[in-house]
């Protein structure tokens, strides 16, 4: 979910579900239809779950019952339901799969569309660890005038103590809030002795996620932050900018961009690439990615239809918090050979989710497939490698944005253009 922060390499591929899928499991407790004893008793033998056997039912009584009679402190019965859905949603193990609330799945959809009230900045959680940290503060947004920076750790947010076993969702909603209240944020900055308390009032985001300009040389540069409903448009605007202005090469900047919207990426690269360009390997001419459920079926495949092209040299740059969407623009630029990849391994999330809503207007997401790059590759827990290895130093990783004479990678993607 992408709040008052943006969920980032937490942050699901996302796709639309269809109408057809949108009615799996909408029965309350539906099992397909079975409900003799025989058919309990089958799944009960070979392992498998099953909510509706006598026995699952007759434990949750048992525990309801123990809460009821023994627990200490008044209850809040909307929290408990929720529980159990959150319940469920954890037993898969997956942290890409979750349950939103109502007011939650509002919330994400209205962050899609580009404008949302928080402190302006994209976050993500690291899994192996349990932190959320901060990937980025938006240009010119509070966060980034209250002196966040890349890699600082959320270790409270007003009197909320943030732990490992909470869901990035769950820290981001404590983020967000009313227009004009102030979140008071304890943060872990490595190298620095104490904590750092810092108010960020919220506001109103106008969520711009492309910057670009001209460099020396006739170098055009576009920076991309995450995908969104409105980034395509943006995208567009700065491709066709810097060819106006004379550009002679293009450097897109894909470095901590977390991922996001399925439909936003596939419409950005279907821009560049030509729609008969051929890719080693690949099982149709332009095509973008294919996605493939569990059993190996492919469920979509995604191809460049829009008749424009990009006949320009390219340089993409990336690094270890470029993920998922952003994975995926990178894949099609290096696997049709479109753009020299320079920075460090991409994160490796290469798993798509969908986000279903429920008839209460709540909703969950879950993890439905795996994407494949245009020559077939899995990229997921691998990450892309680029062409041209090179670092910045770990200072310059928790600035949030390096001056342009003073980036290496920049520097080297102007270096391979002019050459």
């Amino acid at each position: 979910m992408r709040l008052s922060v943006k969920k980032a390499l937490c942050t699901a591929l996302v796709i639309s579900m269809t109408a057809g899928l949108a009615g799996c499991g909408s029965g309350s407790g539906s099992t397909g239809g079975t409900t003799s004893t025989e058919a309990e008793t089958e799944s009960a033998s070979s392992g498998e779950f099953d909510e509706n056997s006598k026995e699952t039912q007759k434990k949750v009584k048992q525990v309801e019952g123990i809460i009821d009679k023994y627990f200490y402190f008044e209850q809040d019965p909307e929290k408990r339901e929720e529980s159990y859905f959150d319940g469920i949603m954890a037993g898969l193990d997956d942290p890409y799969s979750v349950y939103y609330t109502p007011e939650e799945y509002e919330r994400l959809m209205e962050d899609d569309g580009g404008e949302y009230v928080g402190i302006g900045a994209t976050v993500s959680k690291d899994v192996d660890k349990g932190t959320v940290y901060v990937v980025k503060p938006l240009r010119g947004s509070p966060a980034e005038a209250a002196g966040l920076t890349t890699g600082d750790v959320f270790v409270q947010i007003d009197d909320i103590e943030v732990t490992a076993d909470m869901e990035l969702d769950e820290v981001v909603n404590y983020i967000r809030g009313k227009e004009g209240t102030t979140a008071h944020l304890k943060m872990y900055r490595e190298g620095e002795p104490d904590y750092l308390e810092i108010d960020i009032n919220r506001q109103k985001i106008q969520n711009i996620t492309v910057d670009y300009e001209m460099l020396d040389n006739n170098i055009g540069y576009i920076s991309v932050d995450q995908f969104i409903e409105n980034t395509p448009e943006q995208f567009k605007e700065g491709i066709d900018y810097v060819i106006s202005q004379g550009a002679k090469g293009i450097v897109i900047d894909m470095r901590n961009n977390p991922g996001g919207l399925l439909t936003a990426v596939n419409e950005m690269t279907d821009y560049i690439i030509a729609d008969d360009a051929q890719a080693p390997g690949a099982s149709e001419p332009g095509i973008q990615l294919e996605t493939k459920d569990k059993d190996g079926k492919i469920i979509e495949s995604y191809s460049c239809e829009d008749g424009h092209s990009v006949d320009l040299p390219m340089v993409v740059l990336v690094n270890g918090n470029s993920a998922s969407a952003a994975e995926i623009f990178t894949g099609d630029m290096k696997d049709y050979g479109i753009a020299t990849i320079i920075g460090t391994t991409t994160f490796g999330k290469g798993i798509v989710q969908s986000v279903i809503p429920l008839s209460d207007g709540s909703a969950v997401k879950i993890t439905i497939a795996k994407y494949f790059t245009p020559s077939g590759n899995d990229i997921h827990k691998i990450g892309i490698e680029p062409d041209i290895e090179i670092d910045v130093s770990d200072e310059q990783k928790r600035m949030a944005n390096i001056p342009h004479d003073e980036d290496p990678q920049l520097q080297k993607a102007i270096e391979v253009l002019t050459k």
